[in-house]
This record gives structure tokens, sequence and C-alpha cells, in this order.
């Protein structure tokens, strides 16, 4: 199955988690609105505004911005901090500490993602 011809039910769930004070929430919005039509034509983002931190615990907010698809963080690296009080988030990258994760990251995730829904049938 080529990403041109993802069917509904193989679109995975993508979830962009941010806080009001982050500087890189942008960035990180940016590039999922580059990456995801290439590599996940149709799926939607849901974007969810992490500054309340009744909402930041509810989520499990790790920091901002957080990417998930599938309810499974993107970062390869990523270990619950077990604190979700809305705060920007570091990720280190393979140029060190930065405010973003990387793109590919983000397209592996995806690539994952729709395999592990293909591979059950759903």
């Amino acid at each position: 199955m080529t990403a041109a011809s993802l069917s509904a039910a193989h679109r995975p769930s993508i979830e962009l988690l941010w806080f009001e004070d982050c500087p890189n929430h942008a960035a990180a919005r940016q590039m999922l609105d580059e990456l995801v039509p290439i590599h996940a034509p149709g799926a939607v983002v849901r974007i969810i505004d992490a500054t309340d931190p009744t909402v930041a615990a509810s989520h499990r907010f790790p920091g901002s911005p957080t990417i998930r698809v599938d309810g499974v963080d993107i970062d390869p690296g990523f270990v619950d901090p077990g604190d979700y009080t809305p705060r920007c988030r570091l990720y280190q990258t393979s140029e060190g500490l930065r405010g973003s994760p990387e793109p590919a990251w983000i397209e592996a995730a995806l690539r994952s993602a729709i395999d592990r829904r293909v591979s059950a049938g759903s």
C-alpha cells in the first residue's frame, strides 16, 4: 500500500501537544504540516493546548512540543518523566539538544503506525 492509497482505517492518529509560552511549537507544527500529507495523507493532526495544568496532567504532557502517533511519543529515546507540568521540552537529536524533534522521527513514527494498521487489517 502506498501513502497515496492510504485508506481511512490505515490513517494514524496524530497529536501535537504544546503550551502557550513554548517558542518551538510553531516549528513542530510546520514539520507536521509538511510531512503528514506526504507520509499519511488524509490523517488529521489533533492540536492540544496543554497550557492548563489540568489538561497537561490528563494528557500526560512531558513538555512542549510533544508529538504522538497512535499514542506513542515520536522520540525513539523517550522516557516518561512522570511530571506533566506545562513547560518546554528538549530533544537529544543528532545535532545536540534542540527544542524540536527530528523530522526523521516523525516520518518513522508515521510509517510504523501505518505498517501496524495494515498488518492488523484494520
